[in-house]
């Protein structure tokens, strides 16, 4: 049986960034879901689906086995036995990812493959509905969030560093509406699961959460 920690909360409050590092310390498996949902996109690709086809992505999504493990510190995502990490990446990809991810027979699929991996593996996996839907069961769950000044002020932060244009009032604008959004979508939506400790990382450092979330793991 695998030990299993859920991570959920709105965007931009750095879920992915905690969960990997907490992946790594504790030698768990850090369960990408986005790069899961890439396989697919790329396993539909292989076979000719076309994205805007919704009856052949239901039908074809239910033969794909996609699977994540850590070979020599690096994560690998196999689908149906091969590894596909060189190939996942594209705009192509990308493109179909966008296209099929909303599909709920392709989310469904991912969900029951991402919980074969949870009942098997040690792992850490971060979402909007983690420990509510996906893995109810964690060991450990989490609700990661920050004000939405904080985040907005973290993505024109990376902004900036890359030499882009943007407008900091804008920017939390969109968060604030992402939230709204994703709160109030009909399939899945982001929501505190009850037995979820609440963590505010809007005053506290990356490694400070991380060292809060291994205490609640180790106790």
């Amino acid at each position: 049986m695998g030990y299993n920690v859920a991570i959920d909360g709105p965007a931009g409050a750095g879920k992915s960034t905690i969960a990997k590092k907490i992946a790594k310390k504790m030698n768990f498996i850090y369960v990408d879901t986005g790069a899961m949902y890439r396989a697919m996109a790329l396993y539909l690709l292989k076979n000719n689906v076309d994205c805007k086809d919704s009856a052949a992505i239901s039908e074809k999504c239910k033969e794909a086995d996609i699977t994540i493990k850590y070979e020599n510190g690096e994560q690998i995502v196999y689908l149906n036995g091969e590894n596909v990490n060189g190939y996942i990446r594209t705009e192509e990809v990308g493109n179909m990812a966008s296209a099929s991810s909303p599909n709920p027979d392709v989310r469904k699929k991912l969900v029951e493959l991402q919980k074969k991996l949870a009942a098997t593996s040690d792992v850490v996996m971060d979402g909007r509905d983690i420990g509510t839907c996906v893995l109810p069961d964690a060991d450990v769950k989490v609700y990661l969030t920050a004000s939405s000044a904080v985040r907005a002020k973290r993505r024109y932060d990376e902004l900036i560093a890359k030499g882009e244009e943007c407008d900091l009032e804008v920017i939390e604008k969109d968060i604030i509406e992402r939230d709204y959004r994703d709160m109030n979508r009909e399939n899945s939506p982001l929501k505190q699961a009850d037995d979820a400790v609440l963590v505010d990382s809007s005053y506290m450092t990356i490694d400070e959460v991380v060292d809060a979330i291994i205490a609640l793991i180790k106790k």
